[in-house]
């Protein structure tokens, strides 16, 4: 799993019939000081994350692993929303500082 931060949203309305109903989320992975890198992926969301939130991405054949994804055709699945980040014991990211 990878670390990233919700940027957006990726509508589609025309796509391959499996992905009906999809969210799909546009994220950007972040680093281990919390500094966004130039790798941006769109991701199928389960979640229900938010744009600024940040996020746990599963990418490549874990990401087919949740629910009813293992026939569709996804490379990136947004799996969980961030809480806290703490790397040597220093807070790395709050998600309850971020909206203070």
């Amino acid at each position: 799993m990878q670390i990233a931060r919700v940027r957006g949203t990726v509508v589609s309305s025309c796509k391959e019939p499996s992905l009906r109903g999809v969210k799909f989320l546009l994220v950007q992975f972040m680093d281990e000081e919390g500094k966004p890198l130039p790798n941006y992926e769109v991701a199928a969301d389960v979640v229900g994350a938010g744009v600024d939130e940040w996020v746990l991405v599963s990418c490549g054949s874990a990401a087919r692993q949740v629910g009813e994804s293992d026939k569709r055709p996804i490379d990136a699945m947004v799996v969980g929303i961030i809480d806290t980040v703490s790397v040597d014991n220093h807070i790395l990211y709050s998600k309850k500082d971020q909206y203070r």
